[in-house]
């Protein structure tokens, strides 16, 4: 790859640091400009946004910047607005803070989605923020930070929140529509992939993080036995390969007892028709959300590719899936990396499902757009399960063109061939993906991050 594009995109990840105090605590979601397309919020630090930046940063052994963001974040935890009748949730963070200054000085002010659209919850910051703490932990040596008081105290906040009881009996987290990274109404809401893959790398991760004494204890037990059963569950139950959907073809529904091999009530009429013929023998994937008589069969990219890296898919259902982006690449991948959703949602569908949402239209933004931010989980599970050459190939086919275009926020069309129609341009984390697609590549000295980042 030509020096010039990983210059370009590093000179705007140095553009958007984000200083308070005169100290570095994050990276705005975009670089600020007088483009008049620019979402208003694109000026704050976004917990997710800033996760292929910190990676960035501990590469090059910029460990100061990820230290403060930790901490600023934690700090942050448990201020959001109190609703009259609702219990406190104390181990909730923020989707994202800004940076303000006037007459008064310098103060922070979180978004816990109470300025979001739709107002949802942010379920994922939490999984990000604990997960970076352990990869900042491990590259830096720095293990004061993760052991000390306020830390502890705040990973054990968050299991206590995440771990709580509720009426759900499977062991995957139950969450609205829009709570993770796709943020508007999608038809998401249940069980999506991403949550259960960033729930299990927060579970693993935590395992690490918690001092093993004994006002732990009860904890790690909590945490090791929803971890497994959380594994167990998805590893089956979101698995779809030839056998396991010829199994739901000729599924008994309305089953009752314990005998019962519908379990979760699917119908067979339920699957989509655009599934016949497009599973070939030997690929398969991880469906985007179950629950009671309930599949999405939508391929979702990140929940896949998290899943991959973090190990709650199997070796085997890992490989699978890379086997089926090398199969369909140019309905998963396209010109530009990587699809989001696959495929896209019309008519009626989309109008029920979206609310009408005009951003979400087929094949844009969350309903089958291509997210060049997904780069690094690509590069990340191709490695993985010893696919690299589909990394390289994705990055060769798309980076001089997205240093050319700006670094766009996403991009629209069946194969991702056009700027996204309300994308955002200098989006820092099209820059940083790609930046950290290409070192893991070809740095071998970035060996101990990648090791890091995988749980």
């Amino acid at each position: 790859m030509h020096s010039a594009i990983i210059d370009s995109a590093y000179r705007l990840l140095n553009s958007t640091i984000l200083y308070f105090e005169g100290k570095p605590v994050g990276t705005t979601a975009a670089r600020p400009s007088g483009n008049a397309l620019a979402a208003v919020n694109y000026g704050d630090c976004f917990v997710r946004d800033f996760f292929p930046s910190a990676l960035v940063f501990l590469m090059k052994g910029d460990s100061e910047i990820v230290c403060n963001f930790l901490t600023t974040v934690l700090n942050l935890s448990g201020q959001q607005e109190r609703i009259a009748g609702h219990e406190f949730s104390e181990g909730l963070m923020p989707a994202s803070f800004e940076v303000i200054e006037n007459e008064k000085g310098s103060h922070i002010v979180p978004d816990f989605g109470d300025r979001a659209i739709g107002r949802v919850a942010p379920v994922d910051s939490a999984a990000w923020w604990m997960i970076l703490l352990r990869i900042y932990t491990i590259t830096s040596g720095d293990m004061s930070l993760a052991h000390s008081k306020p830390f502890q105290e705040g990973i054990r906040r968050i299991l206590r929140l995440y771990l709580k009881e509720s009426f759900e009996i499977s062991p995957a987290m139950l969450v609205p529509d829009g709570s993770f990274m796709i943020d508007r109404r999608m038809g998401v809401n249940g069980h999506p992939l991403e949550i259960q893959a960033l729930f299990y790398g927060m579970l693993k991760t935590a395992q690490e993080l918690l001092l093993h004494d004994n006002s732990n204890k009860e904890l790690l037990k909590m945490v090791n036995k929803r971890m497994l059963t959380l594994r167990s569950y998805v590893r089956l139950y979101y698995w779809l390969d030839r056998e396991r959907l010829n199994e739901i073809h000729r599924y008994n529904s309305e089953e009752f007892g314990w005998d019962a091999e519908n379990l979760l009530n699917i119908y067979p009429e339920s699957i989509p028709v655009w599934l016949d013929g497009w599973l070939p023998n030997e690929h398969g994937y991880l469906v985007g959300n179950v629950g009671p008589g309930k599949i999405d069969f939508r391929f979702f990219s990140g929940g896949n590719l998290l899943s991959i890296i973090f190990g709650l898919a199997t070796e085997e259902q890992s490989a699978q899936i890379m086997r089926l982006y090398h199969e369909h690449w140019d309905q998963l991948v396209g010109e530009m990396p990587l699809k989001l959703i696959y495929p896209a949602v019309y008519g009626k569908e989309w109008a029920f499902m979206t609310g009408c949402d005009p951003k979400n239209a087929p094949w844009s933004y969350h309903n089958g757009g291509n997210w060049p931010c997904l780069l690094w989980m690509f590069t990340s599970a191709a490695i993985r399960s010893g696919q690299g050459d589909l990394a390289h190939k994705a990055i060769n086919d798309c980076a001089l063109r997205l240093a050319r275009d700006h670094w766009p926020e996403y991009y629209d069309g069946r194969s991702g061939s056009l700027i996204g129609r309300r994308a955002n341009l200098d989006q820092t984390w099209s820059a940083t993906a790609l930046i950290i697609a290409h070192e893991l590549l070809e740095n071998p000295d970035c060996l101990p991050l990648f090791e890091a980042l995988i749980i």
